[in-house]
């Protein structure tokens, strides 16, 4: 598995495995054991999943040497604010059975992420967490976050897809050294990209899938994807990327399917503000 090294010099695969909305716990476990198997080190949950127990036990039961895999786990909006921050990572740490984490991301830019990032700065420093990082953070939420604290964040995890390419986004994050990582890099399979005849005639060209030819273009761009399957065949499908490059030609043809906003979520909408601090995962 390819790397990036993060801005604090903490190496990251750049691609990995995601398990959002694989709620049941067995299914999870076996799901991120087929995806180790595979050849994944890189594991992305949440708080907000409520899978993090079957990811940890999954690892621990691999053989496979901690140090060889890359864990990310996820505040939510519940828990922004220091000492929340701060029980908060100990509840997940504890539901991942790991002695540390790997990188540890601000989920949601809403509530108090400003006491949150202290929180996160502290962890860091005592070693427990390796990088730390944010989710969702849309450009002037990422420089304001960056001006106003001593330690940048290594990630901002986000939404980035054929049909959204963030391109202003990625500008910003390279501006301040932040790798970024997608979510939903596949477009969770919406506007039936799998069949969309651009993609089609690219991956025939190279004699790929158009979910692989997705995949190389966002490795191309300099972007960590984790994407998610429950099936293993394509867990290995997504994996074999490596073997090809896109030309000059088919990135610009791909960069032609952008419609230039996301049709899944809207950060900056305060419908959206309000969803998503009306969520609570734990009394």
């Amino acid at each position: 598995m390819k790397q990036i090294l993060l801005n604090n010099g903490v190496k990251m695969p750049v691609e990995g495995y995601g398990v959002f909305q694989i709620s049941d716990e067995a299914q999870c476990e076996q799901c991120v054991l087929d995806a180790l198997e595979t050849g994944y080190r890189l594991f992305d949950t949440a708080a907000a999943y409520y899978n993090e127990a079957a990811v940890g036990r999954a690892v621990r039961e691999s053989g496979i040497p901690r140090d060889e895999i890359f864990i990310t786990t996820k505040l939510w909006v519940q828990d922004a604010g220091y000492d929340q921050t701060l029980a908060a990572f100990e509840q997940s740490r504890k539901n991942l059975g790991l002695d540390y984490v790997d990188l540890y991301l601000i989920h949601q830019p809403f509530g108090d992420y400003y006491g949150a990032w202290r929180a996160m700065e502290d962890l860091y420093r005592e070693g427990i967490v390796k990088a730390i990082g944010v989710s969702n953070f849309s450009p002037e939420r990422i420089v304001d976050l960056c001006m106003n604290h001593e330690i940048k964040p290594s990630v901002n995890q986000i939404e980035i897809h054929p049909f959204y390419q963030q391109e202003e986004a990625l500008r910003v994050m390279r501006s301040y050294d932040i790798v970024p990582e997608a979510w939903g890099p596949l477009s969770e399979g919406q506007k039936d990209i799998f069949h969309h005849r651009t993609l089609q005639k690219i991956a025939q060209r190279h004699g790929k899938t158009t979910a692989q030819v997705i995949l190389r273009w966002h490795f191309q761009r300099g972007i960590v994807t984790i994407p998610k399957t429950v099936h293993k065949e394509r867990m290995k499908e997504n994996m074999d990327i490596w073997d090809f490059e896109l030309t000059q030609k088919d990135m610009k043809e791909i960069e032609a399917m952008d419609i230039g906003h996301s049709e899944i979520i809207d950060h900056r909408c305060f419908c959206t503000a309000r969803q998503l601090n009306s969520i609570k995962i734990h009394d």
